[in-house]
């Protein structure tokens, strides 16, 4: 996503003064010829001074950190003409422009780290990285806040990351489809997550999710394997889990459902908090 910068002032254009026409092709070759005679009319130490000088200044213009960067931002070629987003899919690019405060007439080498924790401050911003895309381009490379539920939030289901922190997502512009956690519980939201990232058909099954007592986990999934005779499980399935759990353990309930589907038999809860086993209860 790239942004244009909207000009805080106008650009200034200046003329050059009109030079007066060169109408004399030899006096053009006798100044040349002058110059490159006054050049090698000096020493050959002087001569190889200023050469080295000339580049060690380059050099050091360049490579300094200190005042370098500081030297080359008066100079209108670096003066900031766009600014680019990366990784941003939820987050308002004009919101991302706004916390960064940059016009046309700051430079590219200007300090990042400021520009750094203004964008880190965004509730839509997990990290972030700032970089000079010279001349005239600043490059914000963001990794946003991933939401992996819907919770309750001032009367209201409202989509929330890992942590369980809302995040600033309107779903009636992004719709999102996610799972329900009634409550904004860590243990709860960590195993939807991990399901997101590792186990995305069994996280996409997922309607509902909450805790109930100390230690269990409990999660309401849609569809299920089917069998040569049609489904074998009914429309919801229960899958009740210690907090703990993870998502090998969670993976458990595929062959199970599999085995009842071969053998065309339902359920309607899969247990998973007793070890090594898979507890099925039919209708």
């Amino acid at each position: 996503m790239t942004v244009g910068v909207r000009p805080s002032m106008p650009f200034e254009t200046r003329a050059a003064p009109d030079a007066m026409p060169e109408t004399n092709d030899a006096a053009r070759r006798l100044r040349a010829v002058s110059s490159t005679t006054a050049w090698r009319d000096r020493p050959r130490w002087l001569r190889r001074t200023i050469i080295v000088s000339t580049l060690l200044s380059a050099i050091a213009l360049v490579a300094s950190p200190l005042w370098g960067p500081r030297v080359l931002s008066r100079l209108d070629f670096f003066h900031v003409r766009t600014i680019a987003f990366d990784g941003v899919r939820f987050a308002k690019a004009a919101e991302l422009v706004q916390r960064l405060r940059v016009d046309t007439t700051q430079s590219v080498w200007q300090p990042l780290d400021s520009l750094v924790a203004r964008i880190a401050e965004h509730p839509m911003v997990s990290r972030v990285q700032v970089e000079r895309d010279l001349p005239g381009t600043i490059r914000v490379h963001v990794t946003e806040r991933v939401p992996v539920a819907l919770v309750p939030s001032r009367g209201m289901l409202r989509p929330a990351d890992v942590t369980g922190a809302v995040l600033p997502i309107d779903l009636a512009v992004i719709p999102l489809d996610l799972p329900v956690a009634l409550t904004a519980d860590s243990a709860l939201l960590a195993t939807l997550d991990g399901l997101r990232a590792n186990a995305p058909a069994i996280s996409a099954r997922i309607s509902s999710s909450r805790r109930v007592g100390a230690d269990e986990l409990r999660f309401t999934l849609t569809g299920g394997a089917v069998g040569a005779s049609g489904p074998a499980m009914q429309n919801t399935l229960i899958v009740r889990t210690s907090a703990d759990v993870t998502v090998a353990r969670f993976k458990d309930i595929l062959p199970v459902e599999a085995d009842l589907a071969r053998n065309h038999l339902r359920a309607v809860e899969l247990d998973l908090r007793f070890r090594d086993q898979v507890i099925a209860r039919q209708p």
